[in-house]
């Protein structure tokens, strides 16, 4: 399962961890024109517009309402009295605009246009999960695996002018947080330019994530493992982590994410 295919309300509430308002508002309409608006949906379309409100003011709310096709639908809900009171709290956290794969590729295409020589690098974290659809969040971080290229990382100038257009930056990680063999699983785009870039594969992403102690890589590996084949997860696991498991520090991280998210033991 793929989340940027993913357009209904509560499709989109239940799989992604940010909201983007675009994405939000389309399946807020899809929904009110559905029909589908038993209590509990009434409740998440009346949050939902609250959370948009919060994010936009009341002014920009307003005037996409009024340009909705369903804006009477809804204008009813948002001023329905629900006696639930505790609703979806979460989603004035959760809205904000998310790091879209157009984006990322608009970066990755000026970022090759300044390269005089062709380069090849593989990126991994929620990037690579992101241009596959797996995620849909907010991120600034290209991370390279093992170190960005002496010709990326000397332009100064353009990676800051790079950043302000696209709230994008480049970074790095060292290959030993990922699975072995990693490097022969690596999923090639279409070249930006004369850089090509290789994505680490997205059961590799999630397996390395396993052994992190960061809130953003939990929230990453809840919104993933519900989209994975957990029986090749495991087989994988199983062949390709042995050397990471190897630190008992690292090996613990993994045990706690692992029973948290499957509610058993990590296979071994």
């Amino acid at each position: 399962m793929i989340t940027s295919e993913i357009t209904d309300l509560w499709g989109i509430y239940n799989t992604r961890q940010h909201l983007d308002p675009a994405d939000l508002t389309k399946a807020i309409e899809n929904q009110a024109r559905s029909g589908d608006l038993d209590y509990r949906t009434r409740l998440l379309i009346h949050d939902s517009l609250d959370a948009l409100k919060d994010y936009w003011g009341e002014e920009r709310l307003s005037a996409w309402l009024a340009r909705s096709r369903v804006r009477k639908r809804l204008e009813d809900i948002q001023h329905e009295v629900f006696n639930d009171d505790t609703g979806f709290p979460s989603l004035r956290g959760r809205v904000m605009d998310v790091t879209r794969p157009e984006t990322i590729k608009a970066f990755l295409r000026e970022l090759g246009m300044h390269i005089r020589r062709p380069l090849k690098v593989s990126v991994g974290g929620s990037i690579a999960c992101i241009l596959t659809g797996y995620l849909s969040r907010k991120t600034e971080d290209i991370d390279v695996v093992n170190e960005v290229p002496a010709e990326l990382r000397c332009q100064h100038e353009l990676l800051r002018e790079l950043h302000e257009r696209y709230d994008l930056k480049l970074g790095h990680f060292q290959s030993h947080y990922l699975p072995s063999g990693w490097e022969q699983r690596v999923h090639s785009q279409a070249p930006f330019g004369d850089l090509q870039v290789f994505l680490v594969d997205v059961y590799d992403v999630f397996l390395s994530k396993l052994t992190s102690i960061r809130e953003k890589d939990k929230d990453d590996l809840v919104r993933l493992a519900p989209q994975l084949d957990k029986g090749i997860l495991t087989e994988k696991l199983k062949r390709t982590m042995q050397s990471t498991f190897a630190s008992e520090e690292l090996k613990k991280r993994a045990e706690s994410n692992w029973y948290i998210l499957f509610g058993e033991a990590l296979p071994s």
